[in-house]
């Protein structure tokens, strides 16, 4: 299994009480610690605002971080889970990336999703259009990228998007262009897609739900004669691990009690996964029973977000030490 990690940028209210002065120092330590370490990539979240709920602590843009990443890193891989397409031009996308990926020697991965956030969408003057046009301005949208990245040129005459020659020089680094992480697990459309351009899937991270996205999955690579073992699927987990289980809850209570003043009457429902067994949280065994399990279903990256790591990174330094030699 392949590891990947998060790194706090505030959308979860992640850097509660951290001056925004001081925010970029704790995110870069934390990018420059884990690109010393044993995990394969480091992400963000591509959002605006907020969540449970929007409010006015910081959300630091996703792409910004990219290059900033990208120049500070030597040897991780730089990825967001998920970029929306609808938020930038796809040729201009494509190119922001192929400078990333110059800036970071050929380390860039693109997380690409069809966006969820209404929002946020709504807030930025996005609208929101209606699923079906968010997932068909994606599969254009990759379409425009692919060939940006092994040509050098894009054209497109589509229903949401038209480019003309859109040049994107110097090409990406990596051979063939960025890989693609096609993300979500919408049956009929996502899943298409991703069975058509991705090397890389994300979606459910529970047993039930990674086995039946996988088989839907399994059904659009055959469908177009695709070898649907060229595809490696991923999850996310939103992960607390402690040495007992009394340090276990003991590491929940003191996140509920770091965001309960800043989200009040919702404290409960941000909390909620970590306490009813939605969220990857326990012991350094029970989590690698739990992930060993999901290896056996074919799961073949791991991305874990780690909740209070802006703050104590003595969880982080336990899943590295107890949990990744386990199942590398």
């Amino acid at each position: 299994m392949r590891f990947g990690t998060f790194i706090p940028q505030g959308w979860r209210h992640d850097l509660l009480g951290i001056e925004p002065a001081d925010q970029w120092r704790v995110m870069s330590e934390l990018a420059q610690r884990a690109d010393e370490g044993p995990w394969e990539s480091l992400w963000v979240y591509d959002h605006f605002h907020t969540v449970p709920v929007p409010s006015a602590e910081a959300t630091h843009e996703a792409w910004t971080l990219m290059a900033a990443f990208a120049a500070i890193t030597d040897r991780i891989r730089l990825g967001q889970m998920c970029t929306c397409m609808s938020y930038r031009n796809p040729a201009y996308l494509a190119k922001v990336a192929a400078t990333v990926d110059i800036v970071s020697g050929g380390r860039t991965e693109m997380g690409i999703g069809g966006g969820w956030y209404e929002h946020e969408w709504r807030a930025y003057g996005y609208g929101f259009p209606s699923i079906g046009e968010r997932l068909a301005r994606l599969d254009e949208g990759v379409d425009i990228m692919r060939q940006a990245w092994t040509t050098g040129t894009a054209t497109l005459d589509g229903k949401h998007y038209q480019v003309d020659g859109a040049i994107v020089r110097p090409l990406p680094l990596q051979d063939g262009g960025i890989p693609l992480w096609i993300a979500g697990g919408g049956e009929k459309v996502t899943l298409r897609i991703a069975a058509k351009y991705a090397q890389y899937t994300n979606f459910a991270g529970d047993p039930a739900g990674f086995e039946a996205k996988s088989a839907i999955l399994r059904g659009h690579t055959d469908a177009i004669g695709r070898d649907f073992d060229e595809i490696v699927r991923s999850a996310n987990y939103n992960t607390i691990i402690g040495e007992t289980e009394a340090e276990v809850a003991e590491r929940v209570d003191a996140l509920e009690a770091r965001v309960r003043p800043y989200l009040g009457d919702v404290t409960e429902r941000f909390i909620a996964e970590y306490r009813s067994g939605g969220g990857l949280v326990g012991t350094p065994e029970q989590i690698v029973e739990r992930l060993s399990a999901m290896r056996d279903r074919g799961l073949g990256y791991a991305i874990h977000y780690f909740p209070e790591t802006a703050y104590d990174r003595s969880g982080v330094e336990l899943f590295e030490k107890k949990v990744i030699p386990e199942l590398v």
